[in-house]
């Protein structure tokens, strides 16, 4: 099981996930969508393809770009498309 937590709120929680560079990423059914809003922050990597990014706000506060999904992978990294990863302070544990 693994679980994505942040300010003590729980963000996302699956038995099914891919890690990928160390990160998990998880389905997008499984997260707790009312937590997060779209960002206009975009990223790239060479084998994975173009990232999107999503803030969060747990309790009024927001924490920027906390989350990020690759909507359309390259041939690579098909497992992880649509997938959701974590980082800036949230804590994520498998």
């Amino acid at each position: 099981m693994a679980r994505a937590v942040w300010r003590g709120v729980e963000l996302a929680q699956s038995d099914d996930y891919e890690i990928v560079e160390g990160n998990i990423y998880f389905p997008a059914d499984s997260i707790k969508s009312e937590l997060f809003t779209p960002s206009e922050t975009e990223t790239y990597c060479p084998w994975k393809g173009v990232a999107n990014y999503y803030n969060l706000e747990v309790n009024g506060e927001i924490n920027e770009d906390a989350a990020w999904f690759y909507p359309q992978t390259k041939a690579a990294a098909k497992n992880i498309e649509g997938h959701i990863a974590f980082w800036n302070g949230v804590e994520v544990t498998a």
